[in-house]
């Protein structure tokens, strides 16, 4: 009968463990949720940032607006018939 309990109480302790620290425990788990929830805001915001540029990829291949928009802003286009002025700063004058 000892040997019985003393048996027993090994595999409680044993499976106390496990439950605690050993792999699949309740810390673990705990973690893993976490992470989880984290991956899925970055996925969220990765389908907002996907909804956005296929929105684009749209607007590029329906309509010159867009095209004419990027050429204007990013390589500084202008059409024919128009003047373009630079407004240039004078850069300030250091005390020395």
């Amino acid at each position: 009968m000892r040997w019985l309990l003393i048996l027993l109480t090994i595999l409680f302790l044993t499976l106390q463990f496990n439950l605690w620290v050993g792999k699949g425990s309740l810390a673990e788990v705990s973690n893993l949720k976490k992470s989880n929830q984290a991956l899925e805001v970055e996925v969220e915001r990765m389908r907002d940032q996907n909804g956005r540029l296929g929105a684009e990829v749209i607007d590029l291949k329906s309509g010159y607006e867009a095209v004419e928009e990027r050429a204007r802003g990013e390589l500084g286009m202008i059409r024919d018939g128009e003047t373009f002025y630079q407004i240039v700063e004078p850069e300030p004058k250091t005390g020395d």
